[in-house]
C-alpha cells in the first residue's frame, strides 16, 4: 500500500519511474539501472518458466525439462488471444486463481491450523536457521518485484483522468483502494498456504509418503496439501491454477519490459518480440538446471531467482521512494514526513536483510565450504569487491541530490473530480504513447 502511494504520484510528473530515472541520473548510472531492470524481468520470468513446466508435468505427465521448452510458445499463444477479448480472458485466469484460493481456504478450515500461532507469526517474525532467512528474502522479492514499480508507474498515466488537482487526486485514492484490495487478497491467501502448509506438515497423522514431500516442498509436489478437500482432483485443479498463474505473469512482465526498455532507451518492441526475448533468456537456466536437478532442482532455481529480484529492489525502490519525496520532481504534492520516514525504515529494512544475508552467507560459505583454500581466496577476491559495489550502489542512490525538476502543476480551476473536464496551461499530459502499448482496456 505504502509503495501504491508513491506511485500514484507520478501523475503530478507526467512520467513514469523509468523515464524519471532517465532524466535525473547520468549516462553510466542509468545503463546499469536500465540493465538491472532487465536483469530483474528476466529472474522474475524464471519462476514462471518453472511453474508453467510443473504444471504441464502435472496436467499432462510431460517432462519438466520438456515443459520448460513448451513454455517459450505458450505465452504468446495467450498474447495472441488477447485481440479476441482481453477482459475474457483476465476473468478466467482471475477464476482459476480464485478457485484455488477457495480451496485453499477450505483446506484451512478442515485442517485447523491453531489461531494463536497463525496470529503470533503474522506479528511477530521468526526465523530458524540461515537457510529460513534466505526463504524470507526469497519471499519479499516474490512480493514486491522490481519490474512492477515500473509497470505500475506507467500504468498510472496511461489511464484517461481529468487533469486537475481534484481529478488526480480521486484518481490516487481509487487506485490505492484498487491495489488495497488486491494485496489484502493477496495476504490472505498466502496466510492460507503457509497455514495449511505448516499444519499438514507437522501432523501426528501424517503418512510418509506426505512427510517426505513435506521436507523438500516444492510447486511440483504442494497439491496433496488439498487432498483434504478435492481428494483425487487436488493435482487436476492445482496443475490448471498453476497454469494460469504463470501465464498471467508472464503477460504482466512483458508490459514491464516494454516500459522499462521504453523509457530508459525510448525504444518500442512488439510484444510478442519483447516476450520471446525475455523468455528465450530465462529458459537458458531453468532448461539447464531441469535437466541436471530435476523437479528438486527447477524448485531450488526458483529460490535463488527470487533472492536475487530482492537484492535488486533497492535500485529501483529508492529511485522512486526519492522522486515521490522530492520537491523537484512533485512540488507540493510529494510525500510528507510522517510517510517518508516510514518509507526509509522500510526501504532500510529491506537494504539492512539483504546486506547482512549476502556478507554472512558469503562468508560462512567460505568457512564451511569444502572448496581448497586457494579457491576459496580466488572467490572471495572476485566476490568481496562486488559486495562493496552493491553497497557503494546503494548508497550513491540513497544519497545523491535530485536536481531535474519535472512537476507539471495541474489545472486548479476545475474541481468536479472525475466529471470535469480540464482545459487552460498547466495541464497534465495523457501519454497517447503509453498507451498505444496493448494493455487491458
Amino acid at each position: 500500500m505504502e509503495i501504491d502511494c508513491w506511485i500514484c504520484h507520478h501523475r503530478f510528473v507526467g512520467k513514469h519511474l523509468s523515464e524519471l530515472c532517465k532524466a535525473e541520473y547520468p549516462q553510466f548510472v542509468k545503463i546499469c539501472l536500465w540493465l538491472l531492470a532487465e536483469l530483474a524481468v528476466i529472474a522474475a520470468d524464471i519462476p514462471e518458466v518453472i511453474g508453467t513446466a510443473f504444471a504441464l508435468n502435472i496436467l499432462f505427465h510431460i517432462p519438466v525439462w520438456a515443459g520448460v521448452l513448451l513454455t517459450g510458445s505458450s505465452t504468446l499463444l495467450l498474447l495472441g488471444l488477447q485481440k479476441y477479448g482481453v477482459r475474457k480472458l483476465e476473468l478466467l485466469i482471475s477464476l482459476l486463481v480464485f478457485v484455488m484460493a477457495a480451496c485453499f481456504f477450505g483446506e484451512m478450515s478442515y485442517v485447523k491450523p491453531p489461531a494463536s500461532d497463525v496470529l503470533k507469526g503474522m506479528f511477530i517474525p521468526k526465523l530458524a536457521g540461515q537457510s529460513a532467512t534466505g526463504d524470507a528474502i526469497a519471499l519479499l522479492g516474490a512480493l514486491i518485484m522490481p519490474h512492477n514499480l515500473f509497470l505500475h508507474s506507467a500504468l498510472v498515466l496511461s489511464r484517461k483522468v481529468p487533469n486537475s488537482v481534484r481529478g488526480v487526486n480521486d484518481a490516487c485514492r481509487y487506485f490505492l483502494i484498487e491495489s488495497g484490495f488486491a494485496l489484502f487478497v493477496a495476504f490472505l491467501i498466502n496466510v492460507s498456504v503457509i497455514s495449511v502448509s505448516g499444519k499438514v506438515c507437522t501432523g501426528t497423522n501424517i503418512s510418509a509418503e506426505d512427510a517426505e514431500r513435506c521436507s523438500d516442498l516444492t510447486l511440483n509436489s504442494a497439491s496433496f496439501l488439498l487432498k483434504n478437500v478435492l481428494g483425487r482432483s487436488s493435482k487436476i485443479l492445482y496443475g490448471v491454477a498453476l497454469l494460469a498463474s504463470g501465464q498471467s505473469s508472464a503477460i504482466t512482465g512483458t508490459y514491464a519490459g516494454q516500459y522499462i526498455m521504453q523509457g530508459f532507451l525510448d525504444l518500442k518492441m512488439r510484444t510478442w518480440l519483447r516476450n520471446l526475448v525475455t523468455r528465450s533468456i530465462a529458459i537458458t537456466p531453468s532448461l539447464i538446471v531441469a535437466i541436471i536437478g530435476g523437479s528438486a532442482g527447477a524448485g531450488r532455481l526458483i529460490i535463488i531467482a527470487s533472492m536475487i529480484l530482492s537484492f535488486e529492489l533497492p535500485f529501483s525502490l529508492i529511485p522512486l521512494l526519492k522522486f515521490s519525496s522530492s520537491s523537484t520532481k512533485m512540488g507540493p504534492y510529494k510525500n510528507s514526513i510522517y510517510i517518508i520516514v516510514v518509507s526509509w525504515i522500510l526501504g532500510l529494512g529491506i537494504i539492512s536483510i539483504n546486506v547482512y544475508y549476502l556478507s554472512t552467507g558469503f562468508v560462512g560459505w567460505l568457512i564451511d565450504g569444502d572448496l581448497h583454500k586457494v579457491g576459496k581466496v580466488f572467490i572471495g577476491i572476485i566476490v568481496f569487491p562486488l559486495m562493496a559495489i552493491y553497497v557503494l550502489a546503494v548508497i550513491y542512490l540513497t544519497f545523491r541530490k535530485d536536481v531535474v525538476v519535472t512537476y507539471i502543476e495541474p489545472v486548479k480551476g476545475v474541481e468536479e473530480g472525475f466529471g470535469g473536464e480540464a482545459t487552460g496551461e498547466g495541464q497534465l499530459p495523457y501519454r497517447e504513447d503509453l498507451a498505444d502499448i496493448p494493455l487491458p482496456q
